[in-house]
């Protein structure tokens, strides 16, 4: 299919949707006022961003391979754990309703399909724009309709010796049956006619590790060819009996919606009926099925009826574009051995911040003031280095952490281990329920308790998803606390990929109230009052509403008043529809939100005082910062929770607030840089769609400002500390 008719089906298709809802036939939720946007849809449009970074020229070419990758494992993640929720929701009580667009799931899985099939044709053609420009560069991922006789006679002997006999292939029928798909993993199938003119169902596995997944062509430098290309090529000689009437690759994606609680086992303890679960994960119902050539409809439907997935799941071929994208991360490597620095972006490494002096211990430093590192543009080396100190340290007699996403080879697990043998107290809660990461973490709670930590998994119905971490010191008067407070995981890799916050102080209150949220998890309780932190479930939405009711009240008293809002997705109801008050009484919000918003701004008598902004661009954005109040009375705190009711009532979530002046004037200074970001920064219309800005000539990339803003403290500090 080329690009014109690619181009034309997007607009068919397209149009097709608009006359539908203007002929009602897909209409729900028409008799509220259109301020809402459904979270399953609104995520689509997120991951279109994301899709549009891959088409952005401006984006070095290598780079933009891995948006386009990450688009795909993004859809796939959402099919596995949102579309299969609203599966199961569908088949246990149908007649529920979303809360904000009252779509039932059935709507709801009718217009994320809608929605799929449109962005799979945007997504196509993107692809085939990157082959070209690939091309341009030296690399082509090629066919067999290109290779000269000599090249394919080379793949064929490199199929006989080095694929072929490591396939498993099979053929169906009563004695041998339909072989179970593997989650995400390639299969060749075809339809076979024997000599007698009987018809049968072939499958060949093609996802093995012990081949390559690109075969490069020596003739040609840079050229390569997908294995699973090759052996759905070569099936005939696999299958030397038999003709070959069709064939295709499929993928199936299953679902993940795993519900720890409703299968909870009382005669096993926590960590196996985790990894018990897990392994019932890898054999859940289908939720999607992918094809990459024409088949007939017949066996299209006998390939859902041995699979067990609906119709509407499936999806055919656009432009033969790959049914995995992963491959891409070998071109990207490929390119870097041949030092096309060109093709990526400005080396960037995360700088030492400027609040500390690297050649002192890190301890006493935050003994004198409060540090706020901002991830990946300072690194989080000093917290690594305080965790050793306090491993080593005489007067430190406990760690106590919360742990939920980590690196390989943690240097975080390291010094904790460190400690527990040095005859600290450590005290991990590992959250088990870390979703894609329960056998990571499975095995880190082993070697925890293994080194003499104290482990614990959390609440019964709540997932811990604050980042805490206290050390406790005895000293001439008393115990006293440093305290680090996060928004993102304590995992090296990601601290360097993605944007976010770590306050270390030694503010004695603030280290009380930690000491007090580890309290109650040891107690397999909730944290029923708080005063300087926010800590959900019990304390943080309704603090949350409280400050919104303060500053409508500051507005009715003649006064300014003011919220900005930094955060991944706002999609719980109760703040939606207190911020819609808000504005409605004049208060000024901004707001920040990357992925889901299900709020649409600007809608008159609504939400015309609310501003949203999404940015997308080199590094993840995933620091959350609420301000309340204006500057003479501004409050500031960094959090680990989004707006999203999984966040503010049912998971063990900590916001801080930020006391330091400098350092609430820091943030002020992000947050107000962040919205003003016109390069990656897109504002949400109250049409619901996300435009372009042009506000600055040359344009504001706020990511790209922090960076060289941490380059020019860096060096400034350097020569001010030697």
């Amino acid at each position: 299919m080329s690009l014109k008719d690619i181009f034309k089906n997007m607009f068919s298709y397209k149009k097709q949707i608009e006359n539908d809802v203007q002929q009602g036939e897909e209409v729900v939720n028409s008799n509220i006022a259109d301020i809402y946007m459904n979270r399953e849809l609104s995520w689509l449009k997120f991951n279109e961003r994301v899709l549009n970074e891959a088409g952005n020229s401006k984006v070095p070419l290598a780079e933009r391979l891995s948006f386009i990758s990450i688009f795909q494992s993004n859809l796939d993640e959402f099919f596995r754990v949102r579309v299969g929720f609203l599966l199961d929701q569908l088949e246990s009580d149908p007649t529920i309703r979303e809360n904000k667009t009252n779509m039932t799931a059935e709507e709801q899985i009718n217009e994320i399909l809608k929605e799929t099939r449109l962005l799979n044709l945007k997504n196509s053609v993107i692809y085939n724009q990157l082959m070209e420009e690939l091309a341009q560069q030296g690399v082509v991922l090629i066919n067999f309709n290109n290779l000269s006789d000599k090249e394919g006679k080379y793949l064929e002997k490199y199929f006989e010796k080095e694929i072929a006999p490591y396939l498993s292939a099979a053929i169906i029928s009563k004695q041998q049956p339909f072989p179970f798909i593997n989650n995400k993993d390639i299969y060749a199938v075809a339809q076979l006619e024997s000599n007698k003119g009987k018809l049968k169902l072939a499958v060949v596995p093609c996802s093995k590790n012990v081949f390559p997944r690109l075969i490069a062509i020596p003739s040609r430098e840079g050229t390569f060819m997908l294995s699973e290309e090759l052996i759905l090529h070569f099936i005939p000689k696999i299958f030397k009996n038999y003709k070959v009437k069709e064939k295709s690759l499929i993928r199936v994606l299953r679902s993940a919606d795993i519900d720890t609680e409703n299968h909870y086992d009382d005669y096993l303890e926590y960590r196996e009926m985790m990894e018990k679960l897990i392994k019932q994960r890898k054999r859940m119902s289908p939720v999607k099925l992918e094809y990459s050539r024409e088949l007939s409809k017949q066996m299209v439907n006998t390939l859902c009826k041995e699979i067990h997935v609906k119709k509407e799941h499936v999806f055919q071929p656009i432009s033969q574009i790959p049914l995995d994208l992963s491959f891409v991360s070998s071109i990207q490597n490929y390119f870097k051995d041949m030092n096309e620095r060109q093709l990526f972006y400005e080396r960037r490494s995360p700088r030492m911040t400027s609040q500390l002096d690297n050649t002192k211990r890190i301890m006493p430093q935050i003994l004198e003031k409060d540090v706020l590192l901002a991830y990946p543009f300072e690194s989080i080396n000093p917290f690594i280095r305080l965790l050793r100190e306090a491993a080593n340290d005489p007067s430190v007699v406990s760690i106590k952490m919360t742990l939920y996403r980590l690196a390989d080879r943690s240097k975080i697990i390291d010094a904790l281990i460190e400690a527990a043998e040095n005859g600290k107290e450590v005290v991990v809660l590992v959250e088990l329920r870390a979703r894609f990461d329960e056998e990571h973490n499975i095995e880190y709670s082993r070697k925890l308790e293994e080194a003499g930590c104290r482990v614990i998994y959390g609440l019964k119905g709540f997932k811990v998803h604050s980042k805490i971490c206290l050390i406790s010191r005895k000293t001439e008067n008393g115990i006293s606390y440093i305290t680090q407070i996060g928004t993102g995981n304590y995992n090296e890799k990601t601290s360097a990929l993605y944007t976010d916050l770590s306050l270390i102080t030694a503010d004695q209150a603030i280290g009380t109230e930690v000491a007090g949220v580890f309290s109650a998890l040891l107690f397999g309780e909730k944290v029923e009052e708080s005063n300087l932190l926010l800590v959900a479930p019990k304390c943080l939405q309704n603090k949350v509403i409280q400050m919104i009711d303060e500053e409508i009240e500051h507005v009715k008293n003649g006064e300014e008043g003011y919220i900005g809002i930094k955060i991944n997705s706002l999609s719980d109801k109760d703040i939606i529809d207190k911020l819609i008050e808000a504005s409605q009484a004049g208060v000024k919000i901004e707001m920040i939100v990357r992925g889901i918003c299900c709020l649409i701004p600007g809608v008159e008598g609504y939400t015309d005082n609310i501003k949203v902004i999404s940015i997308v661009g080199r590094f993840l954005e995933h620091s959350r910062i609420y301000r309340f109040g204006t500057k003479d009375r501004e409050k500031v705190y960094i959090s680990s929770a989004d707006f999203m009711t999984r966040n503010t009532i049912h998971r063990v979530e900590v916001a801080a607030p930020v006391l330091d002046d400098n350092l609430k004037e820091r943030l002020d200074w992000m947050f107000e840089t962040m919205l003003e970001d016109d390069e990656k920064g897109k504002i949400l219309t109250n049409r619901g769609v996300y435009e372009d800005r042009n506000l600055h000539e040359p344009k504001i990339n706020s990511q790209e400002l922090f960076y060289e803003k941490a380059y020019q403290n860096a060096e400034q500090s350097k020569s001010a500390y030697h």
